[in-house]
């Protein structure tokens, strides 16, 4: 094999594009269809979900580690952006809103749920529009507490007082009708 897999070892948080922040519990060696494979088995405590990914599929599948905190820094930052509505149909936008949740990268799921908040003063969300931003929200204060070492709770916190502060200066942007 040309390229090193990913390298992962038990007990690190790992990023799977799908589903978020799990950690991996254990390395595996099964028999399937005649082959031997190495497994990574993660846990997903939120969802009590156990996956396994074969060691030489990781990477391909889009498994990574924590992001880098300068990652972290730049989806933050991203957070107290001005939110950017599309004019679009709301069936497209929430494609494009899954795809980057799925994609794991930490910026686009900040975008989307930069793009999504809705403040306490502004019109109400459907429901569909509240589920992706929960989705995002969620997915990216997993990361958050796992990188701060905190729960979820308090990174979720963090997200929406940042998300509220930059609320306020936009919408004060915004001529009274």
């Amino acid at each position: 094999m040309a390229s090193k897999a990913l390298s992962f070892d038990v007990g690190d948080y790992v990023v799977y594009p799908k589903h978020g922040v799990g950690r991996v519990i254990e390395l595996q060696k099964q028999e399937i269809a005649g082959a031997s494979l190495e497994l990574y088995v993660l846990r997903f405590e939120k969802e009590r979900m156990t996956l396994r990914v074969p060691t030489n599929k990781a990477e391909s599948v889009g498994m990574r580690k924590l992001s880098s905190d300068k990652t972290l820094r730049e989806a933050l930052e991203t957070l107290k952006g001005k939110p950017k509505v599309k004019r679009t149909m709301w069936s497209r936008r929430a494609q494009e809103y899954e795809a980057k949740i799925n994609s794991g990268d930490l910026v686009s799921i900040a975008e989307v749920t930069r793009d999504l908040f809705r403040a306490d003063d502004q019109p109400e969300q459907s429901y569909s529009e509240r589920q992706i931003f929960e989705a995002a929200c969620s997915r990216l204060a997993r990361e958050l507490a796992a990188m701060e070492e905190t729960d979820e709770k308090k990174a979720q916190e963090k997200i929406l007082d940042i998300l509220r502060a930059a609320a306020a200066i936009y919408n004060k942007e915004k001529p009274a009708a």
